[in-house]
């Protein structure tokens, strides 16, 4: 049977909680169900192909998940883009925001809020607006993109504009459901999908390694925790290793991994052009942390150079994404450094490119 617990602590939460009430840790779902090939829907071509390994019931969904698994080639180097920037809000988040927003409208709430900087926002308030109930989003007003503020609203979310929004939202979350991306263990149940999707795309193999921009996390423990699942299944042998890459304005998951620390240090942010990851606090800066080592995974950091020009050269070929998402193509020569050029890359890309232009 499924529960939620503490990370820090091993506390029962209830189940519409977002952090321990006792010890203020993150919390996980324990006893997912395991992972059983046999029992995915192979008719169903969204991440609810996976229902019976996601305890939650589906009551509505906008097809979310199934993304191409795309080979690229560039500089004569070669590797798999996951292009989930493809989800239907244009970003990652709508896995996670999809087993969030199913299981809450199971309890009647007729309002959630999230504090974002966009993407989130806007996957919340879309999927708020499918389940016909409210969204508010809490966005910081020095850094929300002005076009990612637009999305939030056409899909019919609030928009408060806060200079803390976190603090904000935390107060406002003592009254009114928190539907946190960044807390919530129900997230990060549906950003487990996208291993499975990877995995079954790969004829049942999985990458060497896997790189992902790293704010909260959401999407790398997502891979780390599928393919986890995989293992324990007798699926795949060996874990892929997982690499995290954030820019070097804000970077605690770089420095941490570098000094061998368990958790993030509190790091002093400079500016970024990768506004989807401004995060000096991960909430789940422990697990990230801990699924590097356990892979032998690296955690890299690039600057906003590098981000322009990466991004500019997967436009060329093709592939419209955020700069966010262009980190990890930023980050490629130091990821071959590691793995070597022979080794199978997955590089994650998370948003939609269309919302930064005019």
């Amino acid at each position: 049977m499924t529960t939620i617990r503490c990370n820090a602590c091993g506390e029962q939460a209830s189940a519409l909680a977002w952090r321990c009430t006792t010890c203020e840790g993150s919390l996980d779902l324990a006893g997912l169900p395991a992972f059983d090939p046999k029992l995915i829907q192979v008719d169903d071509y969204s991440l609810w192909r996976y229902a019976a390994m996601l305890p939650v019931q589906k009551r509505f969904s906008l097809g979310e998940g199934m993304t191409p698994l795309a080979p690229v080639e560039l500089d004569g180097d070669s590797f798999l883009a996951k292009l989930d920037y493809l989800n239907p809000t244009g970003s990652y988040k709508d896995r996670g925001t999809t087993t969030l927003m199913n299981h809450i409208v199971g309890f009647d709430v007729p309002e959630v809020i999230d504090n974002s900087s966009g993407n989130a926002g806007a996957s919340i308030a879309a999927y708020a607006s499918l389940a016909g109930i409210r969204a508010r989003i809490y966005v910081p007003s020095a850094t929300a993109v002005e076009s990612k503020k637009k999305l939030i609203s056409l899909f019919g979310g609030a928009i408060v504009e806060s200079r803390q929004p976190v603090a904000d939202v935390y107060a406002a979350a003592q009254t009114v459901t928190y539907a946190s991306h960044a807390w919530s263990p129900w997230f990060v149940l549906g950003q487990m999908t996208v291993a499975w999707e990877t995995w079954e795309q790969m004829g049942g193999r999985a990458p060497d390694a896997v790189a992902t921009p790293v704010g909260h996390g959401g999407l790398f423990l997502g891979f780390y925790r599928g393919f986890r699942a995989l293992q324990e299944a007798g699926l795949i042998e060996a874990m892929p290793r997982m690499i995290a890459v954030q820019s070097s304005g804000v970077d605690p998951v770089v420095q941490a991994w570098e000094q061998g620390l368990e958790s993030p240090p509190t790091v002093s942010a400079s500016p970024s052009v990768a506004d989807g990851i401004l995060v000096d606090a991960p909430v789940r800066g422990p697990q990230i942390l801990s699924a590097l080592y356990q892979t032998e995974g690296c955690a890299l950091r690039v600057d906003n150079e590098s981000i322009r020009t990466a991004q500019r050269r997967m436009t060329g070929k093709g592939l419209i994404i955020e700069m966010t998402s262009a980190v990890v193509t930023a980050a490629l020569p130091q990821i071959r450094q590691r793995t070597g050029g022979d080794a199978t890359v997955v590089l994650a890309f998370t948003g939609n490119g269309l919302k930064n232009l005019a």
